[in-house]
């Protein structure tokens, strides 16, 4: 294959899929890029090639015979299908010495669990990134199998740097990851819609009341990135002795705030586990 050209796809183009390809097209690497999409709704590939300047293959098993690298970007339940599908061709290129890297982002799946399905080591990476990622803000933890190699891994890197902040982590991690990162944006939407909740409550309109929510939950996230300082210790810079916020933090004790966001990440985590 051309060194001076990544030919990428993925299987299939939901959001996750679409959000990473939507990186790939913005990865101004020195290597041109070349994007290829499969997926059984015809239409929503059509939609996804014209945004994204893509070009649609006809098969999972073309994509993996083309392409340097291929995102699984199905759902758990249906990755053991898509595996047994394309295992052939990836054993193939194996033996060419011209090896496929896979990308896999379904919850529960582990590198060794993937490799067993193909029926052979290959270079497998393990990803979890979240919907944040459409608009270049999300979180992505990796974890790459021994086959995967440096460049492979500083392609990737350029490819879904540009959705947002990458992390590599042992494997051991990715149900926790997953939990917490994975489904932690769905806690934060609940926590923005029960926000605004309560200022309608107080009388606010709902269009302000949501935008206060919103922008609220966005400045607080970003003090904790900028300043460095626990969030217990921003905490204590907005809670005056005897006023309004100490009053509202009681109400959260009250309702176990803290102990039930824990239980959401613990059961997301475990639920992770079960999928595998």
């Amino acid at each position: 294959m051309d060194n001076n050209k990544l030919l990428i796809a993925s299987i299939g183009c939901g959001n996750m899929g679409f959000a990473l390809m939507k990186g790939a097209a913005n990865d101004s690497a020195e290597k041109k890029t070349e994007i290829y999409i499969t997926d059984t709704d015809a239409e929503k590939a059509k939609t996804a090639v014209a945004s994204l300047g893509a070009k649609i293959l006809v098969s999972n098993a073309e994509a993996v015979q083309k392409c340097d690298i291929v995102f699984l970007a199905v759902k758990p339940q249906i990755l053991l299908q898509v595996l047994t599908e394309i295992a052939p061709i990836i054993k193939k290129r194996n033996s060419e010495n011209n090896p496929v890297v896979l990308v896999s982002m379904a919850a529960g799946w582990s590198i060794s669990k993937i490799q067993n399905a193909i029926g052979e080591k290959s270079p497998v990476v393990r990803m979890m990134p979240n919907t944040p990622a459409l608009i270049g803000k999300g979180m992505i933890a990796i974890s790459a199998s021994a086959e995967v190699t440096e460049n492979n891994i500083k392609d990737l890197k350029n490819i879904i740097g540009k959705t947002g902040v990458v992390d590599s982590v042992e494997e051991k991690y990715m149900d926790a990851a997953t939990g917490l990162s994975g489904s932690g944006p769905a806690f934060v939407y609940l926590f923005i819609e029960a926000l605004a909740d309560g200022g309608v409550r107080a009388g606010l309109p709902r269009d302000k009341a949501l935008s206060y929510a919103a922008q609220t939950v966005f400045g607080a996230a970003a003090m904790v990135q900028e300043t460095g300082k626990h969030p217990g210790e921003l905490k204590d810079m907005v809670t005056s002795p005897g006023g309004t916020t100490i009053a509202g933090i009681a109400a959260l004790e009250d309702g176990a705030f803290r102990s039930t966001v824990i239980k959401a990440v613990e059961a997301a985590w475990k639920r992770s586990i079960e999928l595998g």
